[in-house]
């Protein structure tokens, strides 16, 4: 006997019907095709010759490791320093 929870992820409501990305198996084959377009992406880094403008812009994955070093920037400072500007106090709401 199969138990529920392993087949599906705990994201609809209990009176919904599961959607496609509700179901484990469906979020694995996301996440692996994610990992295979990033992996031909870096691949084509080879091939492709790029037009440097600086000597570091040149070098080998340096887009790919900018975007992903500005993408965590951006989560750390947005959870860090902009939280404190726009948090509210927990009885902001009530009277």
């Amino acid at each position: 006997m199969t138990d529920h929870h392993e087949t599906e992820v705990p994201m609809a409501a209990p009176d919904e019907a599961p959607r496609w990305l509700d179901r484990k198996a469906n979020v694995t084959k996301v996440a692996w095709a994610l990992y295979i377009v990033c992996a031909v992406v870096i691949l084509l880094d080879f091939p492709i010759h790029r037009h440097a403008d600086t000597s570091f812009d040149g070098n080998f994955g340096f887009y790919g490791a900018y975007g992903f070093i500005g993408s965590v920037m951006l989560v750390l400072v947005a959870k860090n320093i902009l939280r404190r500007i726009v948090k509210r106090p927990e009885d902001y709401y009530d009277d």
